[in-house]
């Protein structure tokens, strides 16, 4: 499980919202993976669109739902 996790964000570049805004903003829809981290109550109440929602706790076991041909940009 933790191996599947770790091929899934190595390697890692960590960005600040100003360039992960240019990066999605940059990119054609459907050419990457945003995927939101917080619990559903936090997604409900407001999310970017096109988000996937994989709350952290769960990340591990949910990896199979993630294109991994894909870059993922994760918040």
């Amino acid at each position: 499980m933790l191996e599947k996790l770790r091929q899934l964000i190595e390697p890692v570049e960590s960005i600040d919202a100003k360039k992960a805004k240019e990066y999605l903003s940059d990119r054609e829809e459907g050419s990457f993976t945003l995927l939101d981290v917080r619990q559903p109550k936090e997604y409900e109440g407001g999310h970017i669109p096109g988000a996937t929602l994989i709350p952290l706790p769960q990340l591990s076991d949910s990896t199979d739902r993630l294109d991994k041909s894909k870059p993922v940009v994760v918040y």
